[in-house]
């Protein structure tokens, strides 16, 4: 094995007795940050894995899986290292460990989401440097090649869907980013001494649905976010099952494939909290399983399950104490969303939904699953862009203002010049937001804080916001508010929705869509 390499976090020296502690703690805040090899096993671990602690004369600590994949240590089976949070990265002193952590963002981003992973001179293009000092730049901070990083990444992706995914092998090596079987076959092998066949569970049933577990790094408010997502859900297209945290969220989805986006495929997804572990369990039906990727990909947003608390805190946890642990709500289709959005200007949370579902059961898509109140698909851009459905709208209650603001947006996005989706970007969508008729600065920033997955968003026309923060009866509120803001940056997301819950605590918050 080669020698291990210094450890550093975000740039930072890092004890490696700090690490062993960590790992004796089984602390799952430290899940996805640094991974340990055992000299004696060959093998890496995570911090939550339960297997018997070696001796630490016998640890080697890493930053990423690729230092130690390098270094010639193999997954543990029993962590599974694959299905630990992504790092979420926020230091903004470094350029470049800023470069080398957007190149392999964009490395796993294109991975998780079962895209062709960018070469080297189109990453290097997309940045804005050159080929050669983002190779330089990579190598020195993550202390492996983007090659190596990029393998890494595959092989730990398509041993996550052998295990868990009724995927067939093929396609699991198409998606993986490896091109054929043969080449993952002979990956495995070279990093793992396993094939892939030894990684499958027995046969499954094709039409049962496939479930999954989605690991978080705590802490993280369920009650909060539960409650946002509960008190807008809209029936027909979502259900709840139990009280509080034991409750289980229900609702139908329509994906379009990548490869045939005139085809959507529909079906439905169940979510809910694993007791007393850092999980989710997904469950998703046979019929999305060739969308699977992708899909996991989005409910990872939705959640916002790869939020890194500690850096949040760091920045904002003085001021906002009791925000510990929140996250961003995404959602899982951003244009329904967005609809919803322009539905809830000045009126309630109750009103706006009211509106939503006689919007769902006018023009919505029937669609068949397991419970009877789960039965639409949320009308898509293209339904909404028609003419003749302005009339209809009208006769469900939704003023004329909002039918020409619903109808300019679903026409931005059903001919592609609006793309509502991480990653997109921020300014650009922003503008194009509010050259929509009807979407002003407050819709636009919500928007891209729940589409987006934006974490600096920070509506200073907000009423909510500056009576939460005491300047509503300033002469300049929106200028008071601005300059607040900048302390919380790169997070003020997290501020909007810890000033949000604040304000409804003191019952003097509008509610928002």
């Amino acid at each position: 094995m080669h020698a291990a390499p210094e450890l550093f976090l975000n740039g930072q020296p890092v004890d490696p007795g700090l690490c062993y502690r960590a790992f004796q703690s089984k602390d799952a805040r430290f899940d996805g940050l640094f991974f340990m090899g055992v000299r004696s096993t060959g093998v890496y671990c995570r911090p939550v894995c339960r297997v018997r602690l070696p001796l630490q004369k016998n640890c080697r600590f890493f930053e990423n899986p690729s230092q130690a994949e390098t270094a010639g240590f193999r997954p543990c089976l029993k962590c599974r290292p694959e299905l630990a949070p992504a790092q979420r990265w926020w230091s903004t002193t470094d350029a470049s460990a800023i470069l080398a952590q957007a190149a392999a963002r964009l490395i796993d981003k294109a991975l998780s989401e079962g895209h062709k992973t960018p070469a080297m001179t189109q990453l290097a293009a997309q940045l804005g440097v050159s080929d050669r000092h983002l190779r330089r730049v990579f190598e020195k901070h993550w202390q492996v090649s983007p090659l190596q990083y990029l393998q890494t990444r595959r092989l730990l992706q398509a041993k996550q869907w052998l295990h868990d995914s009724p995927l067939s092998t093929s396609e699991i090596a198409q998606r993986s980013g490896f091109g054929s079987t043969r080449r993952m076959n002979a990956s495995f092998a070279q990093h793992y001494q396993l094939t892939p066949s030894q990684l499958r569970p027995k046969a499954r049933d094709p039409q049962a649905p496939v479930s999954l577990r989605l690991a978080y790094r705590p802490p993280l408010q369920r009650e909060h976010l539960w409650d946002f997502l509960q008190h807008r859900s809209l029936p027909g297209v979502e259900m709840w099952k139990g009280e509080g945290t034991q409750a289980q969220l229900h609702r139908t989805v329509r994906w379009s494939p990548r490869t045939s986006p005139q085809a959507p495929i529909g079906g439905w997804i169940v979510v809910g909290w694993v007791p007393d572990s850092p999980h989710v369990q997904l469950q998703v039906s046979a019929s999305l399983v060739p969308v699977l990727t992708e899909l996991v990909a989005q409910v990872r947003q939705w959640l916002d399950l790869d939020a890194h608390p500690a850096a949040v805190a760091a920045v904002m946890g003085h001021d906002f104490p009791q925000a510990q642990g929140l996250r961003i709500p995404g959602g899982m289709d951003n244009f329904e969303l967005a609809v919803r959005a322009v539905l809830g200007q000045q009126i309630t949370v109750k009103a706006a939904r009211t509106l939503g579902e006689r919007l769902v059961h006018a023009l919505g898509t029937p669609c068949l699953t397991p419970w009877p109140e789960l039965h639409r698909h949320f009308p898509n851009a293209a339904t909404l862009a028609r003419d003749e459905n302005a009339d209809l709208m009208g006769s469900l209650g939704i003023v004329r203002q909002r039918q020409r603001a619903i109808q300019a947006l679903a026409r931005a996005v059903d001919s592609g010049q609006l793309k509502l989706t991480p990653g997109s970007d921020i300014d650009a969508t922003l503008s194009a937001l509010q050259a929509l008729p009807g979407i002003g600065p407050w819709t636009a920033h919500y928007l891209a804080m729940r589409t987006l997955h934006w974490e600096d968003a920070w509506p200073v026309q907000d009423v909510a916001l500056q009576n939460a923060l005491g300047v509503r009866q300033q002469a300049r509120p929106t200028q008071a508010l601005e300059r607040m803001g900048q302390a919380w940056r790169p997070f003020r997301s997290y501020a909007l929705l810890a000033a949000w819950a604040l304000a409804s605590r003191s019952h003097t918050a509008t509610e928002k869509p």
